[in-house]
């Protein structure tokens, strides 16, 4: 008798989520392994900018370039979660904590109009790339 396997699709079992991130690599293993924690998935796309949470905050020509990846991530990678993050000694958005804290959760409440059907989260990195909660939007 001959046994039939099963082809497994390798995106059935593809949980993923939406990170919208600063381009800082000092961040990226922190952000995803807290992501993959929190949130039961098992990849995460990662959207990068030089200090994302302040171009979230302008009229930036990336914003479409920005809402692309997410449209590909959501529809297409078929991803259930969106973040937002800010983070210390950001480079590229050199502004202080309140303001960074501002920005993560005006930048979390746009794209929550945007994307109404998803959870987003907003997120900072600190100073010894622990990362935590700013804003949930269910």
């Amino acid at each position: 008798m001959t046994k039939i396997l099963k082809y497994k699709h390798p995106l059935r079992d593809d949980h993923r989520a939406t990170c919208l991130t600063c381009m800082d690599g000092r961040i990226q293993i922190p952000v995803i392994n807290w992501i993959r924690r929190s949130s039961k998935v098992k990849y995460v796309d990662i959207i990068s900018g030089p200090g994302m949470d302040g171009i979230l905050n302008r009229p930036h020509a990336q914003m479409d370039s920005i809402l692309t990846g997410i449209k590909i991530s959501t529809k297409t990678n078929h991803s259930s979660h969106i973040f937002v993050v800010g983070h210390f000694d950001c480079r590229g958005n050199p502004v202080s904590y309140e303001t960074h804290k501002e920005q993560i959760i005006a930048g979390a409440k746009k794209i929550k109009k945007l994307f109404k059907s998803y959870p987003i989260t907003g997120l900072w990195v600190n100073s010894h790339w622990r990362v935590k909660k700013i804003i949930e939007l269910i």
